[in-house]
């Protein structure tokens, strides 16, 4: 990655941070973008402006130049200005991280219009405007790549999790169709599609509870291989190979960094 420019959404902790940090590591530069809000009904800590400053510190820290910007994946508006702005200070965008992502735990019955709507905007909507703010970039640049966090969401159904499994499986129909229509321009788009991952979205206090009541959908969310949950730096490591161009011939797919969730 040296030498090229990335943008990562959700870039204040978790996968966004270790996303960011890889790549400065790797020589990029960052344009790294995060709402820094918490949303009332999301039972974890999200992303804070003081959380986007330390991944900005970080970056800087691993050798790399760092634009950051507080800005909701859901404001098509703030998304092309932090663009323009990042595209202005290092030259253009080679890779795009479409990561930002927000999931809650509840009964089908218990989804209210505004949890539906809201993970909807924020995980279907907002990484289509992550990829239509960033294509025009991508094209200028010649080329390039997109990869989008999906998960095993996106590929098996998850009692209790209705409408992050409805957005991250749509999620695969947009991977591939903006492959197909991209190829032309020799831009990528490709998915990672991990298990559980090791960070405040990725532990529930009412998954549990929820399981006792209904012991025969606790093998779903088993891992073949013996661990519980992912760290974010697995998935970074994927990621890596498909933003690099040791995968420039590859296109339209979906990888599972899952344990072997989804083969059970």
């Amino acid at each position: 990655m040296n030498g090229k420019t990335v943008l990562i959404t959700g870039a204040a902790q978790s996968q966004g941070r270790s996303h960011a940090v890889a790549m400065a590591e790797a020589g990029a530069d960052v344009i790294a973008v995060d709402s820094c809000t918490q949303l009332d009904f999301v039972p974890y800590r999200m992303g804070t402006a003081e959380g986007l400053a330390e991944t900005a510190q970080l970056i800087e820290d691993a050798g790399g130049r760092v634009y950051a910007a507080q800005v909701d994946v859901r404001d098509r508006a703030g998304l092309d200005a932090a663009l323009d702005a990042g595209v202005e200070r290092f030259g253009g965008v080679d890779a795009v991280v479409a990561n930002a992502s927000i999931c809650t735990v509840q009964p089908y019955d218990e989804v209210t219009e505004q949890i539906w709507q809201t993970t909807l905007d924020v995980n279907l909507t907002g990484v289509w405007n992550t990829c239509a703010a960033s294509i025009p970039h991508l094209d200028a640049a010649g080329g390039g790549n997109i990869v989008i966090t999906g998960s095993t969401a996106s590929t098996v159904g998850l009692p209790f999790y209705t409408p992050y499994v409805a957005a991250k499986h749509a999620l695969v129909g947009l991977c591939r169709s903006l492959a197909l229509e991209l190829a032309n321009r020799n831009i990528r788009v490709n998915m990672i599609n991990p298990t559980g991952v090791d960070t405040p979205q990725g532990h529930s206090a009412v998954l549990p509870e929820l399981l006792a009541e209904r012991p025969d959908l606790g093998p779903i969310f088993m891992n073949s291989l013996p661990v519980q949950r992912i760290d974010a730096s697995d998935v970074t490591k994927a990621l890596m190979f498909l933003a690099s161009d040791d995968a420039r011939y590859i296109t339209g797919i979906t990888l599972p960094v899952d344990a072997g969730s989804t083969i059970r």
